[in-house]
């Protein structure tokens, strides 16, 4: 049997929230009176698939909608995506530029 290895953080460590899963974003939407289809026709967009997209992906837009309707911050919603001030974290090419800025400058100061 192949066994998986885990690390196990230090009883100080932070654990962060997971992401809410995509059936509860939709059942929150329901509670509060909205199906993706209802939500965008509110919004005034051609169909639900430009919401359900923000389900999985990194849609600001739609995050922002999603989370009015349910009355609560995107950031609740979907922490890995933003930081505890409600600012966006950098994903995908920015963050490689930040991390290459921040290396160069390392670099720089032990030189």
């Amino acid at each position: 049997m192949n066994k998986k290895s885990t690390k196990k953080a230090g009883f100080d460590a932070e654990i962060p929230a997971p992401d809410w899963h995509p059936a509860d974003i939709k059942s929150a939407l329901n509670k509060a009176g909205y199906t993706l289809s209802s939500l965008a026709e509110e919004l005034g967009l051609k169909s639900g698939s430009m919401l359900s997209k923000a389900l999985t992906l990194s849609q600001p837009k739609a995050e922002r909608d999603i989370a009015e309707a349910i009355g609560v911050k995107p950031q609740v919603i979907w922490p890995g995506r933003y930081e505890a001030d409600g600012t966006r974290k950098l994903q995908g090419f920015q963050k490689l530029q930040r991390r290459g800025r921040r290396k160069a400058q390392t670099d720089g100061e032990q030189a």
